[in-house]
């Protein structure tokens, strides 16, 4: 075809749910890859030796199951199956039993104990008023939410830094450990206003859809959406970068599932130069150092707990987690960094071959850090399971760069889409009504740099491509909320 109705630049989840939202509502859809497969940050490969396949993004998907656009698209009947491991969460301490969130909150609490009341009367409302929640969160921050006492109730949580937060719910260390390893998902110092929120997210989603992981790997989510907007008519074309929006056909409408700085380079004679500095000055957060690995079995864990569950907290104390994300923010490099563990073959025998294992890790870094941390990683591991490195057959590794040239949306390894401080959480790329929205007719951006944020969860790509309907198209939004 020669012209579509919508073109969509980049295949990440939230692109692909841009362009199926367009898909179903009658338009014609085409949607541009510069890599050879779909997927953005929801990819798997081979990375390290024949038959172990890596999540090289996202692995463990806590919104993916919780997001109100996904849950309405039937994605198992496209190949998509979801696997729960025993325990969401487990957060190894030293000296003392693991801190674990349970899919149930009242197990939980018990197993907090002193700190189990704390914990039940800071999450247990949130948890009752998920469905209230969940769709005005992912939601853009500036409009009227249509239930105000549940919005309320969590804002007053979430607006706060995280470090208090803890310090007001709770007195022992397993409590804030495993509180602080939530919010570490904010990649902001936990000392900083509005750093609870991902902490209450995490947990809230926890209990509600568990923390589970695709059969197959990241890849099957995109899979699954992918094959979903074929069979609405959409077309998908791969190996095929956008250098100039000029270079595309004919559209009325383009969506950018891109960084504000490549909707700034790619679109640049076609938005107003002021836009375009308000682009190029949007603020991107500390990046990851990430390490994939072979293993000849599964890892030894001296706690029974971190067996049961696809995703570890390495990061020891509260304090000691506090420490870390303030160093990689402030342009240091930690020394004992927070560390996110995947281990989604001990559930997924399709991600190994027979006996064998795989386990991915990342922790953060100064943005553009090239610094290697693979033995601060590793030593990370060893502190919980020690003979780690005993296991292991082989490994990959990628900085920073190596995370950007593999996608070129991570800015400085970024993996959040930009830097998630308070301003930026109201201010995505920029204050506006429509965020999505930009001056140049028919240009919208749908990628995590919009709200809610990062995520598997598409709701930004849903978010804008109702906005294309309304601005564009002149189709009435008939929203989810």
């Amino acid at each position: 075809m020669t012209s579509y109705d919508a073109i969509v630049v980049g295949s990440g989840p939230n692109g692909l749910a841009a362009a199926v939202t367009l898909a179903q509502a009658g338009l014609s859809v085409l949607v541009r890859e510069a890599n050879s497969t779909v997927g953005g940050g929801a990819r798997t490969i081979e990375l390290t030796l024949p038959g172990f396949r890596h999540d090289i993004g996202s692995a463990v998907h806590p919104m993916a199951l919780a997001s109100p656009f996904f849950s309405k698209l039937s994605l198992e009947q496209h190949g998509l199956t979801w696997i729960q491991p025993p325990l969401p969460l487990v957060h190894p301490l030293d000296g003392m039993s693991p801190a674990v969130l349970y899919r149930s909150l009242e197990t939980t609490s018990n197993e907090l104990g002193a700190d189990g009341n704390g914990y039940r009367r800071l999450i247990e409302p949130l948890v009752q008023r998920w469905h209230k929640l969940i769709p005005e969160i992912l939601r853009p921050p500036l409009h009227f939410p249509a239930h105000p006492i549940a919005v309320a109730q969590f804002g007053l949580r979430a607006l706060l830094p995280a470090t208090m937060l803890n310090r007001l719910a709770f007195r022992e260390e397993r409590a804030k450990a495993l509180f602080a390893g939530m919010a570490c998902h904010s990649i902001v110092p936990l000392e900083l206003m509005g750093s609870a929120a991902i902490g209450l997210m995490m947990a809230m989603s926890g209990h509600v859809a568990g923390w589970p992981i695709p059969q197959g790997g990241a890849q099957e989510i995109a899979n699954a959406l992918a094959s979903l907007l074929r069979s609405l008519g959409g077309v998908i074309e791969t190996d095929a970068p956008v250098d100039s929006i000029e270079d595309l056909p004919h559209a009325k409408a383009v969506l950018f599932d891109t960084s504000p700085r490549q909707l700034a380079r790619i679109a640049l004679w076609r938005l107003p130069e002021s836009f375009v500095r308000s682009l190029e000055g949007y603020k991107y957060g500390p990046g990851i150092f990430k390490v994939d690995w072979a293993l000849s079995e599964p890892v030894p864990w001296i706690y029974t707990e971190c067996r049961q569950s696809a995703t570890l907290h390495l990061g020891g104390s509260a304090v000691e987690m506090q420490t870390g994300e303030r160093e990689s923010w402030d342009g240091r490099t930690p020394t004992r960094p927070f560390v996110l563990f995947a281990q989604p073959s001990l559930f997924d025998a399709t991600r190994a071959p027979e006996g064998r294992h795989t386990a991915w890790a990342y922790c953060h870094v100064p943005n553009g850090s090239t610094v290697d941390m693979t033995d601060v990683i590793e030593s990370q591991v060893e502190r919980f399971a020690p003979g780690f490195r005993d296991v292991i057959l082989a490994r990959s590794t990628k900085n920073t760069a190596q995370m950007e040239e593999w996608n070129a949306n991570l800015i400085g390894g970024d993996i959040g889409g930009g830097a998630n401080n308070l301003m930026q959480l109201l201010m995505r790329p920029r204050l506006a009504l429509d965020p999505y929205r930009t001056p140049a007719q028919g240009i919208y951006l749908c990628s995590a740099s919009t709200p809610p944020g990062g995520g598997v969860h598409g709701m930004c790509g849903y978010h804008a491509a109702h906005a294309a309907l309304k601005h564009t198209f002149g189709i009435p939004s008939l929203t989810l909320m």
